[in-house]
Order: structure tokens, then sequence, then C-alpha cells
């Protein structure tokens, strides 16, 4: 078995990169590690099935690992090293470094559910509308400075102006009509930084869409309140939507951009598919919400 390493010099802050990781796995006898660069992926074709893949970034190193570890039936391993590691918080992964590397020496391991999104690979989550803002407008710089609060300050900075825009979604026997501040497509349980989906686990076999329409800020707080503290289930016409089902689809007017996990990816229309347990990942447990 071989252990790849792929860090990502450019994630979060810029100090998880690959030396900072090879001293913790070397300390939990993890020595033997074959050091790995996505923009050079000639090395994908020498993966064999059951090899470890470890991917040192944010969620959009992550998803690319994932693909391939799918493709190639590998297991991935994960360390957060990113802005909003919103898929990590699915495995309960430890905070402290060196215990996350002794659980990945450990070798547990846990099936986990992938999305697809227009034909294309998601791990966690998939945004159309203000969920693709932060994506596109927080710089390297802004997310080196700020972490978390960076995001922020994008959708600050442009959401009292913003009015929405149509959309028709559906999922599995369910319809929503209407105009919408963001769609969020998510394969696991946590999206936009660490806020939970109620009701869901990323390997249930389900996509959860949580759908937000326009309204008040004093409105739009308040569902979040409800939704967040108290964990109460959306209605269909309420001010955040949310559906489970295996299949969905977003359809709009004009084309909008969309995101995944992380990066541009296409554009609308949106059709996404869960493949439910078709990746083994390096954790314990999978976190239910």
């Amino acid at each position: 078995m071989t252990i790849w390493l792929i860090a990502n010099p450019k994630a979060g802050a810029g100090d998880r990169g690959e030396a900072f990781w090879r001293s913790h796995l070397e300390v939990s006898g993890l020595t033997e590690l074959t050091a790995c660069d996505l923009e050079n992926d000639g090395w994908v074709e020498r993966i064999e099935p059951g090899d470890w893949v470890l991917a040192a970034g944010g969620d959009g190193t992550v998803s690319r690992a994932a693909e391939i570890c799918v493709n190639k039936e590998a297991v991935l391993g994960v360390l957060p090293s990113g802005t909003a590691n919103d898929f990590s918080r699915n495995l309960d992964l430890p905070d402290d470094p060196q215990a996350l590397c002794d659980l990945i020496a450990s070798g547990s391991q846990q099936s986990v559910d992938v999305g697809w999104m227009n034909e294309q690979l998601f791990l966690n989550v998939s945004h159309v509308g203000v969920g693709t803002w932060p994506v596109r407008g927080a710089t390297s710089e802004v997310k080196k400075r700020w972490g978390q609060l960076g995001y922020a300050r994008v959708l600050v900075s442009r959401l009292w102006a913003y009015r929405g825009f149509p959309a028709t979604i559906r999922c599995d026997g369910d319809t929503a009509q209407g105009k919408w501040l963001s769609i969020a497509v998510a394969s696991g349980a946590f999206y936009g930084g660490g806020n939970p989906i109620p009701q869901a686990a990323a390997n249930d076999g389900q996509l959860d869409v949580v759908a937000v329409r326009p309204r008040s800020f004093v409105r739009l707080l308040l569902a979040y309140v409800m939704v967040r503290i108290f964990g109460r289930e959306a209605r269909k016409n309420a001010t955040i939507v949310h559906f489970k089902g295996r299949h969905c689809s977003v359809t709009t007017r004009r084309p909008k951009t969309i995101t995944a996990d992380g990066e541009v990816v296409s554009s609308t229309p949106l059709e996404a598919r869960c493949e439910s347990g078709r990746l083994q990942v390096l954790c314990e447990v999978v976190v239910n919400t």
C-alpha cells in the first residue's frame, strides 16, 4: 500500500503545508509518504486500489482528492487546512493535528456518499446564488487575513441590495418555485463554514437541498435562528426551504453560476444525484445532525 500526501500551499493561512503534516504523520508512525501535486497529476496513474490519499487543504482540494479516490478505489484521508473545512466536520475529526494523525494512522474507515452535479463529482455542497459569492469574491489575501470572516465580509458588502433570482427546485417528488437568495445542494451535513443541516449526514444516501427566499434582514435572522438553534424543519413556503431526496434539479430563467466545494464549476441548469456509500474515508464516525 502506498500513502500519497497532497498538500495545497495556498489553502487557508498557508501555515499547514506538506512539512507541517509530514512531521505529525511521522510521529504517528506514517513515515513512508509519497508527496504529490494536483497541478501535475501524472502520479494518479500509479495509484492502486486500497492506497491512501491524504489531502491537506480546503474543501476544493479534498474534493479533487475524493474524485481520484472514487476513480481508483483508494481511501481518502482529510487533513483540514483550508478556510471553511466543511467536509471535515462530517467526520468529527480531532482539532489537534497530532490526535488527527494518530486517528489516521489507526486505519479506521467509514463509507460516505458523494454527489454528482451535472455529472461532475462534488463531495460536500453545490451552490447557486448568494452562496457562490464568497468563492467568487474572497481573494486569497482576504481569506488569509480574515479566515471565515472573509466570506462574511463579501456577503455583507453585497447582500443588502440583492433581490434574488427566479428558479424552480425539484427534489424527488417535491417542487418549489419563486425567487431565491441562495440554493445549496449538499451531500453532507454542513455548509457555509459550519452551518449544520437538520437531520442530515454524509452517509444517509440522500441529498439535502436548503434554499433561502428573499426576506427582510429581521425575517432572515429569525429563520436562521429557528433552523440553526432550534433545528425546526423548514416548510415549503417558509423563508428557508429544506428538501431531501436522491435526485434534485435547479432550473433558472437565465444561466446562474454554480460553485461546488469552493470552486466555480458550471452554470444552471443543475442536475444532481447522490451515490450512496461510494467513498471510503479515514475516520471513526460520521456525524448525524
